[in-house]
């Protein structure tokens, strides 16, 4: 059995790449959205052509990186989002909700200062993690049904 994971959430760290080298090996096909901020917040008027507005800048991008994002979430088997401590991640709460409302398993990763923020978000998550490697070993279990150690 191999699983496609989808990994969304804050795109300030490099959590992404330790999921990803932490399951080498195992059956796993990892899916993102578009990590690099500049061409995410420009790629609608780079490829629609320029708006006066920051506002429809924003709008407009949203749109085309959510073709991916709802792809990325529709096709995943397990979804799995990451709540940094930089800056609050409207997106990500949207994509856990997204993925929950699909009925999509869905790890959630944050640090202990966001569980009360959290909570609604923690209680649509079959599990709640603190590290990426926790992630790994969730994801180890179930491809193998075997405990870390």
């Amino acid at each position: 059995m191999g699983l496609n994971v989808y990994l969304s959430g804050e795109i300030h760290t490099d959590w992404r790449e330790q999921i990803i080298d932490g399951a080498k090996g195992l059956d796993i096909t990892f899916n993102s959205p578009v990590t690099d901020h500049d061409a995410s917040d420009d790629c609608g008027v780079a490829i629609l052509g320029e708006e006066p507005s920051k506002y429809w800048h924003d709008h407009k991008g949203a749109m085309v990186n959510a073709i991916r994002t709802r792809k990325g979430i529709a096709d995943a088997d397990v979804v799995v989002v990451r709540f940094g401590e930089k800056y609050k991640q409207w997106n990500a709460a949207f994509d856990a909700g997204y993925a929950a409302a699909l009925g999509k398993s869905l790890i959630v990763l944050h640090g202990p200062d966001h569980q009360h923020a959290l909570k609604e978000v923690d209680a649509a998550a079959l599990a709640v993690a603190e590290q990426p490697s926790q992630v790994v070993e969730v994801l180890r279990y179930v491809l193998t049904g075997t405990l870390p150690g």
